[in-house]
């Protein structure tokens, strides 16, 4: 007694005197945990003679229970409790009163087997109103002790509390290793209440606690009433997918997967405590493997919220008073179960060939037209030779490359006798050092300058009148394309992987067996990567071919023609390498941190397309890589911060907005005078003369029609956008960027074919077969893209709506089709950039206009 009395002092913090008031009402209290004991004793004989395992956990809460009541009710508690202990049944309402001087037990029984699992389900309901003390229920039980009060008091945000007077629990129900065994549990019905409370108690049995494979099991769950069902793997099923759908959005729920051990967290404070979850509205699906459950079993959880807000509902007001409770209303939700076996292994082994198969086509198709096609000469010279430089392999894949457009078009080639041509009419020689020529040996001679003003300003240009510059030095500077983007590509890659590689060894994922949504998005980015190095192959044997040609200082090579530089098409090559790669990291996990995994080099490859379009017969004044490179910087810059702050922020678009409009109006001023302009002090003076001279003092048309026409377009277009932008607002600023930049592209891209066309110009076979088909594979692409299976705007719950099953293979989704076909049509719109003027080979660089 005297280790009690220091105990309660100690632990209270309290004065000996008061210390010593509690104890003698404690000596009082603890009367009734002897006739307690006399009853448990009276039904459960231990051979040993010591007591059930389960007496003591329960004695301990009582004397805590005691104690506390002690402490925090003064002398109510001290007056006598008259205990009813009751023999209750199954399936029977108990209509009861409770006070703080009367408390029952009800005591139950009954027989579990090992081979057939049954759920014990109790429900609660308060029928009295305005209850100034909660009733307490607690559930004793062999391995298991549940306790909850009446009205359940749940708590939302900013402490709003939600008060629930009917309340259902399922109670935990621990493994037995008899064949049969009858287990006893009673339900202790106790307040501090001095008036009479009524309530109604039920239990019942759960007849389809398991759930069966295949078969679905519907019922109703809601904040007060949260529900349970055990699952047991059968034989040969390692992997099974729990899949949870409602007709209802809204309440709010969450499906757990949680072993087979006591306590069960199935309330909405707690349910995120242990194993696997996921928010809902109206879809849910849970992957679960055999080896993550040493019982083979698990429980399937459902959980309804208090609130809406985590999965993107309205939030309720905010309390007046921080202790007013709230009627949060009908919140029963309807919910359905089905467990399936997931995918097999060979399920995975048939989408992985089949992904690989698609792509390996391309390749293959390379290597029958090579073993079909006769090299030619004209692009090779000796044959012999060119295997002897490069190896048998690597001249046969890069042969058959070189026959493609004879496979594709029915004419022959044409042959195009060549003339001999001096060392000095040619130049400096091939074989001198890149190194020793520099662009700006011939950028700063003032009488270039002066011709740089004559020949860019006439009102009709040709190739050749912006390609006078030194073809080895063009050579260098669009190389630095290349080898800048793959240094931005090491150095953007290699944390992303290891991220990614750091979180799944974090969450312990194993990539092989995850759901249909995750692994299939992740392989069906293997066309970009694959396709990319095929470009960069067909490139690589484009740049062979041409450089023999400038060697034997051919006259087509030197003089005729689109001047051929490969750097910016090395770098389209590797973007598209790069884009396969970070949409693989993205798709591991896709969430709003790391969508700009999936949209980076997407805004690469669309800029370096616009480059190489531009550079085609503006081969002297294209933008540097330093420069092209930092724009794109830009860009991706502003990506962060839409994504960041631009989500309903005016100010934000505002800045945007004008930022967007000066800089089209920058680059239309460039691009009309051929970069021969410049922006300083003295820009207004000069716009002003040039209104005043050409609009008001003579109405004169511009002296450039054709990109007048082009700049004007696009001035409306990115005007248009950025009103969207401004007024819209939209969630997708990532896309939105991304959108702007296509629109640009598409529109400068339909520019150049009609005005070749318009110029007399013609599309050769290939090219033209290559634009049908990507259009066409766009199309396709566009309308899986726009399917929408998921979205990182929203909550997960609300993304998890618009989830499909898998259509192709049972492995590969709408999305993955939109990552094939979208491949697929940007390899094609690369080889369309790549060949679309080979019609002007033998054409004279002088009888080639500018546009």
């Amino acid at each position: 007694t005297g280790q009690i009395h220091r105990s309660i002092s100690e632990l209270f913090c309290l004065p000996g005197s008061q210390t010593l008031g509690i104890f003698s009402r404690l000596r009082k209290a603890l009367s009734v945990k002897m006739v307690l004991r006399s009853c448990w004793k009276s039904r459960h004989k231990n051979t040993s003679g010591s007591s059930p395992c389960w007496i003591r956990p329960g004695l301990a809460a009582l004397f805590w229970l005691c104690v506390t009541q002690l402490v925090c009710g003064g002398g109510a508690v001290g007056e006598t409790t008259n205990v009813v202990q009751k023999d209750a049944e199954f399936d029977v309402t108990y209509n009861d009163t409770v006070t703080s001087e009367n408390q029952t037990i009800y005591a139950f029984n009954h027989t579990i087997s090992r081979n057939k699992t049954e759920g014990v389900r109790v429900t609660v309901d308060v029928l009295s109103q305005n209850l100034k003390s909660p009733i307490l229920f607690v559930v004793r039980q062999q391995q298991a002790v549940l306790s909850f009060q009446v009205p359940l008091i749940l708590r939302g945000l900013y402490q709003r509390k939600y008060p629930y007077n009917h309340v259902g629990r399922t109670l935990c129900q621990p493994p037995t290793r008899a064949i049969s065994e009858t287990q006893h549990f009673f339900i202790d019905v106790s307040t501090l209440s001095s008036q009479g409370t009524n309530y109604q108690l039920r239990v019942s049995r759960v007849e389809s606690f398991t759930l069966q494979t295949d078969k679905k099991f519907s019922f109703t769950a809601s904040p007060s009433q949260p529900q349970y069902f055990k699952y047991v793997f059968p034989d040969g099923v390692d992997t099974v997918i729990v899949k949870v759908n409602s007709a209802m959005n809204f309440p709010c729920s969450v499906m757990s997967i949680q072993d087979i051990q006591c306590p069960v967290y199935d309330l909405d404070n707690n349910v995120a405590f242990i194993g696997m979850y996921q928010t809902m509205t109206k879809k849910g699906a849970i992957t679960v493997q055999r080896k993550d459950f040493p019982s083979n079993s698990f429980y399937v959880v459902v959980v309804v919220k208090t609130e809406d807000e985590a999965c993107g509902g309205p939030l309720r007001f905010y309390p007046l008073r921080p202790d007013e409770l709230i009627d949060a209303g009908n919140r029963s939700k309807v919910v359905d179960v089905v467990v399936s076996p997931a995918i097999n292994s060979e399920v995975y082994v048939m989408g992985m060939l089949f992904c690989l198969g698609i792509f390996l086509s391309f390749y293959l198709l390379t290597l029958m037209v090579a073993c079909k096609t006769p090299a030619s000469p004209y692009e090779y010279g000796s044959f012999g030779e060119f295997l002897m430089s490069f190896g048998f392999a690597r001249a046969f894949l890069l042969i058959g490359f070189s026959q493609l457009t004879a496979l594709l078009c029915s004419g022959q080639r044409q042959h195009v006798e060549f003339r001999e041509r001096s060392l000095d009419s040619v130049g400096r020689s091939r074989q001198e050092s890149l190194s020793s020529v520099e662009e700006d040996d011939y950028d700063t001679l003032d009488d270039i300058n002066s011709d740089k003003n004559i020949v860019r300003t006439k009102k009709f240009l040709c190739v050749s009148d912006l390609a006078r510059k030194d073809k080895r030095v063009l050579s260098k500077k669009y190389q630095i394309y290349f080898w800048n983007i793959a240094t931005i590509a090491v150095f953007y890659a290699l944390p992303v992987v290891q991220l990614v590689i750091t979180y799944q060894t974090l969450w312990g994922l194993n990539l092989l067996l995850v759901s249909c949504s995750a692994f299939n998005n992740i392989l069906s980015n293997l066309g970009y990567v694959m396709l990319g190095l095929l470009f960069l192959l067909i490139v690589l044997k484009r740049d062979i071919v041409h450089n023999r040609a400038m060697v034997r200082n051919e006259l087509n090579a030197l003089e005729c023609g689109i001047p051929k530089h490969f750097g910016l098409f090395y770098a389209m090559g590797t973007a598209l390498m790069m884009e396969g790669l970070l949409s693989a990291c993205y798709h591991v996990c896709p969430n709003y941190t790391n969508f700009q995994f999936d949209t980076s080099f997407m805004y690469m490859i669309a800029g370096l397309c616009m480059l190489k379009l531009y550079q085609k017969r503006h081969p002297d004044i294209n933008a540097s890589a330093y420069t092209a490179y930092a724009c794109l910087a830009a860009v991706i810059f502003f990506s962060v911060l839409g994504v960041v702050f631009g989500k309903d922020n005016t100010v934000f678009w505002i800045v945007f907005s004008v930022i967007h409009i000066l800089a089209t109006l920058l680059l239309s001023t460039q691009l009309y005078y051929m970069g021969r302009w410049r922006l300083d002090a003295g820009v207004l003076r000069r716009m002003v003369y040039i209104v005043y001279t050409d609009c008001i003092r003579q109405c004169s048309g511009p002296m450039y029609i054709d990109r007048m026409v082009l700049l004007v377009m696009g001035n409306i277009v990115n005007w248009s956008l950025a009103a969207y932008g401004l007024i819209e607002r939209p969630n997708d600023f990532a896309s939105y960027l991304l959108a702007i930049a296509i629109c640009n592209l598409l529109l400068y891209f339909a520019f150049y074919i009609i005005m070749k066309l318009r110029s007399g110009e013609k599309i050769k076979c290939l090219p033209l077969v290559c634009i049908l088909f990507t259009a066409v594979v766009w199309g396709f692409a566009l309308y899986f893209f726009f399917q929408g299976l998921s979205t990182w705007q929203k909550t997960p719950a609300e993304s998890r709506e618009h989830n499909r099953d898998c259509i192709l293979l049972s492995f590969f989704d709408d999305h993955d089709i939109w990552h094939f076909l979208s491949s697929i049509a940007m390899f094609g719109s690369f080889l369309v950039l790549l060949t679309m003027d080979d019609d002007l080979d033998t054409v004279q660089r002088d009888k080639i206009y500018v546009f």
